[in-house]
């Protein structure tokens, strides 16, 4: 039927509603319910509908996204009864069954690996044929490194990081019907070597066998020996084959058998007596091979040392700072010896790097590696142990090789000190003999028979030159080589106990000790660029560059012992050359000061000329530090808040800033008073009428003492509280044009101006005749700066006060208020609280006991007794200590009384208040008399000041 001719279509109903009603045909007897158009009578009609709904529904279906898909169908399911979710339930399982889902979809990928962990190799493979992410998972080099492991089979290098499928195919190439010898031609074994590294092995295995040789018949000959040898260790005076062995050998009675050998010379190779039950040829030809192995081996390995012959080889010493007290190394370090001071926290090719850059393709005779370690194994970094199983791997072996290739060769006294008690163990000796393979040089280490934390390092050290691990007649011989004996002796025995202090010390001054370094760099830093270069008057052009650089190499490949005329005539030369008009410019660029210098030796007899120029010369420094306040802090402050984007308001401004620009005003003058007078200097010249001049304003300075404390506090309040201007001064502190110095440092500058005025001003004086005219006024400028300096003094010492006060205060629980009045500390101390059972026995025969630990802490109005427990830490010799508030006494109803000495008391004395008494005393006499000295004197002074 077409849907033009229906009445009730889809269309009307989609372009009107349902509160239409259209005109009903005559004939039309079918009811219908306008709420949904649908007849209810007419099946065929309802049939009819529905289907064209549901294709309606179904095209809409089709245009929409799969994000409106999933709402449409979410929806249907949320509406859905009980028993048509349970008919949707058996379509999805009749459509997607779950028992066929791909687990490896499904799953993570890691359980999805654990699966396939069951699996055997076959099925593995086989596993590998389903699909394209299945081969991606059975391939991997989890499932087949571990089974390749088992059986020995090792890859000869690292799979990268996007190649997968090698252990697999390592597997598959080394299975059983591959014998081991197939199997190792394509991927090779664990301990195959790279194939730039076969030439050198072979000549290694080539070593080993020569050396087995001839330690066989060493062997031989030991035993012979042994036979003809007298009880006590000497050889019989006969001339039996074995005394030829033992004639060079150290007195210290030990042979070649009780240590082994560290490291192996071609000297044994010589010797007459190696000819027993091998063939003296066959024995002489292998000498010859191994002398060869071992020439071949110093020719690659001379690139290193081409500067041998210019300069001599120093001493490398390696430490670390896991070392307890290692700054104490340092200062024992003799000259010569280059040192390496490492973080712990590196990594070898770091630690590599910091050795070559320290080196700098130097030979190195000797390397000495001081580590925290043991009898087995070297803590060399944190997460790095060198040991017996560790020192083949490829990182250990790397380093050594590469490190071992700036020493010079064992023939001319190359070798390696490790400070560790290595050769006190069995497994310590492998250690140094692997070592000493892998590297071909000398290695000793201490032998351990010395008890303490680092005393192992006093002890014998294992070594010798006939390829027996023998003691040297001075036990200490290597150790010496790199430190001075009483540094190094001194170190040993109370390393552990230095480094309890030291942490103690870090722990509370190393954020400030690592700023102080900063700081000080920092200033000396720009210092030279502000001040001898004058970055900030110095333009240079590209050619004056150039040549100064050209100078400054040519000078450096000449030995001058006059660097500065090498320098004037080069730049002559130069300039002659390039052009014969700039030569004037050139030098009188290069050279500013030529003139400065030839009359410094005139004037260096005119000792008050010469303050006075330094009076000049520091005025000017204190200037321009002054104007850098203004210009970098000041201006830029300013200008933000003229342009209403403020960082500080205007009074806080005024606050920090004020006092600062009238100083540099009225410094301004003095400086320009002074210039005038130094143009025109002579032997009666005076200066001091300048300084009453300027000594007439100090009301400057002293306001701005009294406002100094408020200033820093207004830095440090708004720092804190405005992001705007802790970001302003990150950028503006510790520049060069600041001087490499902080707004609060800057700010200190007019408190050491002060100083500096009584010193220059002292030595003005002090170099002026009393009869010249500018004496009186010298020595009057200088008793006001004297006051003004006690000023400054006072301030400061009042300021310590308080803030002695303060953290007396807080270090004293249940402490009442200590800021009343005056109130000063002036002096704490630690004591012992006694007493006696018996008080009517006299002080000579009374015994006492100890009650509590108490803490004396003397004001000028009071004495504060507290209770002192001390907290020790665990697995350190540090404690520390905290006090509660036991009592108060007034010194002016305080009164002393000391205790003699007795076979039962020392160091005791009796303080005896108004109403109760504590005997106290201390652990030495020195404290017990120091400060009972200063409480009588300051009862005294207490009770001068109450009449």
């Amino acid at each position: 039927m077409n849907l033009k001719s229906t009445p009730h279509s889809v269309k009307l109903w989609q372009l009107h509603g349902t509160d239409y009603e259209p005109q009903r045909p005559p004939k039309l007897k079918a009811e219908t319910r306008f709420s949904s158009w649908t007849p209810l009578n007419d099946k065929q009609r309802n049939l009819q509908l529905f289907e064209e709904r549901v294709n309606l529904v179904l095209h809409w279906f089709d245009l929409w996204t799969d994000t409106q898909r999933k709402h449409l169908l979410h929806s249907l399911l949320s509406r859905g009864s009980k028993s048509q979710l349970k008919y949707c339930r058996d379509l999805l399982i009749e459509t997607v069954p779950v028992t066929h889902a791909d687990f490896t979809a499904i799953l993570p990928r890691f359980l999805s690996l654990y699966v396939m962990s069951f699996l055997s190799p076959r099925e593995l493979c086989s596993a590998a044929q389903v699909s394209w992410h299945w081969r991606i998972l059975s391939e991997q080099d989890c499932l087949w490194a571990d089974r390749c492991i088992r059986r020995g089979w090792f890859l000869p290098y690292t799979p990268g990081e996007k190649e997968y499928g090698a252990w697999k195919n390592h597997y598959v190439s080394c299975v059983s019907w591959l014998t081991p010898r197939e199997a190792s031609k394509p991927y090779g074994t664990l301990n195959q070597q790279s194939p730039g590294l076969m030439e050198e092995e072979e000549e290694r295995s080539e070593e080993r066998r020569i050396r087995q040789k001839i330690r066989d018949v060493l062997q031989v000959e030991k035993r012979l020996s042994m036979s003809s040898r007298r009880p006590w260790g000497y050889a019989k005076p006969d001339g039996s084959r074995g005394g030829s062995m033992h004639a060079g050998r150290s007195s210290s009675g030990l042979t070649s058998s009780s240590w082994p050998s560290l490291c192996w010379q071609s000297k044994a190779a010589q010797s007459s007596s190696i000819c027993f039950s091998v063939d003296k040829k066959q024995t002489v030809e292998g000498a010859q091979s191994l002398e060869r192995v071992k020439t071949s081996r110093v020719n690659r390995t001379a690139a290193a040392h081409t500067t041998s012959n210019c300069s001599p080889a120093a001493l490398l010493l390696l430490v670390s700072n896991r070392i307890p007290a290692y700054e104490l190394v340092l200062s024992g370090v003799k000259a010569g010896v280059i040192v390496v001071l490492y973080d712990y926290r590196e990594t070898l090719p770091t630690l590599l790097m910091e050795v070559e850059r320290t080196v700098s393709g130097l030979p190195v005779q000797r390397v000495g590696l001081l580590a925290p370690g043991g009898t087995e194994e070297i803590h060399l970094l944190h997460d790095c142990s060198l040991s017996e199983r560790t020192l083949l791997t490829h990182d250990h072996r790397e380093f050594w090789e590469k490190l071992c290739a700036w020493v010079t060769p064992t023939q001319q006294g190359g070798g390696i000190d490790i400070f560790c008690p290595l050769a006190a163990s069995a497994s310590g000796v492998t250690l140094l003999q692997s070592l000493s393979a892998l590297t071909d040089l000398q290695v000793r280490a201490p032998a351990g028979l010395v008890t303490g934390s680092f005393q192992n390092i006093l002890s014998e050290w294992s070594g010798g030159d006939d390829g027996a691990a023998l003691l040297d007649q001075h036990p200490t011989a290597p150790a010496l080589q790199y430190m001075s004996d009483g540094v190094l002796q001194a170190w040993c025995r109370q390393a552990q106990w230095m480094e309890e202090a030291l942490q103690e010390l870090r722990r509370t001054l190393e954020v400030q000790l690592q700023q102080s370094s900063l700081q000080a760099r920092g200033r000396a830093l720009g210092h030279f660029l502000w001040e001898k270069l004058c970055l900030d008057k110095m333009c240079v052009s590209r050619e004056l560059s150039e040549a100064l650089t050209e100078g400054l190499t040519a000078l450096t490949e000449q030995e001058e012992t006059r660097p500065l005329e090498f320098l004037s005539s080069f730049l002559l030369q130069w300039s002659e050359e390039e052009n014969e008009e700039d030569s004037s410019l050139v030098k009188k660029d290069s050279l500013p000061n030529t003139s400065l210098l030839l009359e410094q030796p005139q004037m260096a007899l005119d000792w008050r000329g010469l303050v006075a120029r330094e009076l000049h010369h520091s005025e000017g420094l204190y200037l321009r530090r002054l104007s850098s306040i203004l210009k970098v802090y000041q201006e830029p402050l300013t200008a933000a808040l003229n342009s209403n984007r403020a960082i500080l308001s205007y009074a806080d401004i005024e606050i920090i800033f004020s006092q600062v620009t009238v100083i540099q005003q009225l410094n301004s003058v003095f400086q320009a008073d002074l210039q005038t007078r130094m143009q025109q200097w002579a032997a009666d010249q005076c200066v001091g009428d300048v300084f009453l001049k300027l000594c007439s304003k100090l009301s400057v300075y002293t306001n701005y003492l009294n406002n100094y404390t408020l200033t820093l506090g207004t830095i440090d309040k708004c720092r804190e509280a405005k992001p705007a201007f802790r970001a302003f001064l990150k950028r503006a502190d510790r520049t060069l044009s600041t001087h490499m110095l902080s707004l609060q440092e800057l700010l200190l500058c007019p408190v050491w101006r002060i100083q500096e005025y009584v010193t220059l001003l002292q030595a003005l004086s002090s170099n002026t005749q009393l009869d010249h005219p500018d004496h009186t006024h010298l020595c009057t400028a200088l008793s006001t700066m004297l006051r003004l300096r006690h000023f400054i003094q006072t301030i400061r010492r009042n300021f310590e006060t308080d803030r002695l006060l303060e953290e007396t205060q807080q270090m004293i629980q249940n402490c009442p208020s200590l800021r009343e009045g005056n109130r000063q500390l002036i002096r704490s101390q630690d004591a012992v609280l006694l007493r006696s059972p018996d008080d009517q026995i006299p002080d000579s025969l009374r015994t006492f006991e100890q009650v509590a630990d108490v803490g004396l802490f003397l004001f000028n109005d009071a004495l504060v007794l507290t209770r002192r427990k001390v907290h020790h830490t665990p697995f350190t010799v540090s404690h520390r200590s905290t006090h509660t508030f036991l009592a108060s006494v007034a010194l002016s109803s305080l009164s002393v009384r000391e205790i003699t000495h007795t076979r039962y008391v020392s160091h005791a004395f009796v303080l005896e208040g108004p109403t109760r008494s504590w005997v106290c005393a201390t652990d030495r006499g020195e404290d017990r008399e120091n400060f009972l000295s200063v409480l009588r004197l300051t009862i005294s002074s207490s009770l001068r000041g109450h009449q």
